[in-house]
């Protein structure tokens, strides 16, 4: 036996695994991983031959993420403003036609976000291939006959979000580099703060005397 007040063990590991007249089946097992995988492939395959020549998904707007932590980091959203849509050129419900993701309930809070869509939206629009409701009849705004034959179907995300990525500098290292003394100008940096009322307190009684 065990010595000291321990606790008294008392571990069960007889799990259920088959289902039995007591009961269903208490764990839960993924032996239908690989056929869920294929299910999953030739559905995304059936979604993109029912849609095409269009894109599977639709274009999202550049927004920043939430709270002060993350507000830096620059995501695709849910969809564009009404005011972004307006400055565009388009409708909400037209954008909804062409791809285009509308989100009503989000606002512009900054001009640059505001600028950074519409151009987002201008550049959608200068790739973009109509085609014309019937093929006899070309309104305005409807791609031609030999754009729409030469057009193939868009895979993966419209229009990502490119990273930039900031190049090393090269320098030579030159005398002046090596003559500065970081940790040096940091202490005397410190200590000059520290005695800086001082020394206007005593400037100031140098002047009443």
């Amino acid at each position: 036996m065990v010595k000291h007040n321990n606790v008294v063990p008392n571990i069960h590991c007889h799990k259920k695994y088959l289902e039995s007249s007591r009961g269903p089946l208490k764990v839960r097992l993924t032996l239908n991983q690989a056929g869920k995988k294929k299910s999953r492939r030739l559905a995304r395959a059936s979604k993109a031959a029912k849609v095409a020549p269009r894109p599977v998904q639709a274009l999202r707007p550049a927004v920043h993420c939430p709270t002060q932590r993350y507000n830096t980091k620059v995501r695709l959203g849910r969809g564009f403003t009404f005011e972004e849509i307006k400055a565009a050129g388009l409708t909400p419900a037209y954008a909804r036609t062409v791809g285009i993701a509308v989100d009503h309930r989000r606002r512009n809070k900054s001009a640059e976000s505001l600028a950074l869509n519409v151009a987002r939206l201008n550049e959608y629009k200068s790739k973009l291939v109509v085609f014309p409701k019937h093929r006899a009849v070309v309104k305005s705004g409807d791609s031609t006959m030999e754009e729409c034959i030469a057009v193939s179907q868009l895979t993966g995300g419209v229009l990502p979000l490119v990273k930039k990525v900031a190049g090393i500098e090269m320098a030579d290292v030159t005398d002046e580099l090596t003559a500065k003394k970081a940790y040096t100008n940091m202490r005397l940096a410190r200590q000059e703060t520290k005695v800086k009322g001082y020394r206007a307190s005593v400037a100031n009684r140098k002047k009443k005397d």
